[in-house]
C-alpha cells in the first residue's frame, strides 16, 4: 500500500484557494491514501463558536466534502481531510473520509485543544476503523494524540494504520507519535500544516508531517516550514503481527484484570 500526506499553508477563510492549492500540490503524486491536515481548507484560528459555525459544512453534502470526493475520483485515491462540520445546531472539528467510489464516513474530534472548546462541540461518534484500499484505517485528529486511549482503542478495533489530520503547535507530537506506533504496532500518517495565523495572538504551526511504522521508524518527515507532499510504500503485515517475541503478544499480554 502506498500512503502519503499533504502539508499545506491555508489562508484563513479562503476555502476555494485551499482546495485549488491541494489539487495543485497533489499533481504528479499517486498513492492509495492521502491524509490532509486538520481544518485544511478554512484555517484554524476561529474567534468563537459563531465564526466556526459560519464556515462549517454538512458532511456529507457540503462543498468541501464534495470537492474532496471529486478529487478522489479524479486521482483514483482515498482522501482523509479535516474540516468544520455542522449538524443541526452543533459544530464539530471533523474529518471526512472519501474515495474513488464516493463518500465513506467521518470522525469528530473528541479531545478539543485550548480555544477549540469555545468554537466546537466535543465529538460524539465512537472511534471506528474504515476499510480503505485493503487496509483497516482509524482516524484521530491532532490533540487526540495526547490521550493514548485514542490510538489504543483504534488498534484494538483492528486498525493497521492511523490517519492523523493535525494543526500542531505543541512541539512534542512528532516524537510522541513514535510511541503511539510502538505501543500499538500500527502505522501512523500525521498530516500537519505550516505557516502562522494571528487572529487572537500568533500561532505558529510546526509542520513535520510524517509517516511512522509499527517499529517506531520515521519513514519520512516533512520540513517545519514548506508545503509539500510525501508518499511511501508500507507493508501492512507489519502492523498485523502483534508478537514482540515468540512469547509476547502486544494485546494478549495485557493484564486487564489489574488495570483500573
Amino acid at each position: 500500500m502506498r500512503v502519503g500526506f499533504v502539508q499545506n499553508n491555508p489562508v484563513f477563510g479562503n476555502i476555494q484557494q485551499s482546495l485549488d492549492r491541494v489539487e495543485e500540490l497533489l499533481d504528479g503524486h499517486s498513492a492509495d491514501l492521502f491524509v490532509l491536515p486538520e481544518l485544511f481548507a478554512t484555517g484554524y484560528q476561529f474567534k468563537d463558536w459563531e465564526e466556526s459555525r459560519s464556515f462549517a459544512e454538512q458532511v456529507p453534502g457540503g462543498s468541501t466534502t464534495s470537492a474532496l470526493t471529486a478529487l478522489a475520483k479524479k486521482t483514483n485515491t482515498f482522501i482523509i481531510a479535516g474540516l468544520a462540520e455542522i449538524d443541526e445546531n452543533y459544530v464539530y472539528n471533523s474529518a471526512a473520509i472519501t474515495g474513488p467510489n464516493g463518500y465513506i464516513g467521518k470522525y469528530r474530534k473528541i479531545h478539543l485543544f485550548d480555544t477549540e472548546k469555545a468554537c466546537f462541540d466535543p465529538g460524539n461518534l465512537p472511534l471506528k476503523v474504515f476499510d480503505i484500499a485493503g487496509a483497516k484505517v482509524g482516524v484521530m485528529i491532532c490533540f487526540d494524540w495526547r490521550f493514548p486511549e485514542t490510538a489504543r482503542t483504534l488498534a484494538l478495533l483492528g486498525a493497521d494504520l492511523i490517519a492523523h489530520p493535525s494543526n500542531l503547535v505543541l512541539t512534542h507530537c512528532p516524537q510522541a507519535m513514535i510511541t503511539r506506533c510502538l505501543e500499538n504496532r500500527v502505522f501512523a500518517v500525521t498530516a500537519d500544516r505550516v505557516g502562522t495565523e494571528d487572529r487572537m495572538g500568533v500561532l505558529k504551526f510546526i509542520g513535520q508531517s510524517q509517516i511512522v511504522d509499527p517499529d517506531g521508524n520515521i519513514l519520512v518527515r516533512a520540513s517545519e516550514t514548506e508545503e509539500e507532499v510525501q508518499t511511501v510504500e508500507i507493508d501492512l503485515e507489519k502492523a498485523r503481527d502483534k508478537f514482540l517475541t515468540p512469547h509476547n503478544h502486544l494485546f494478549k499480554d495485557r493484564r486487564k484484570d489489574l488495570y483500573h
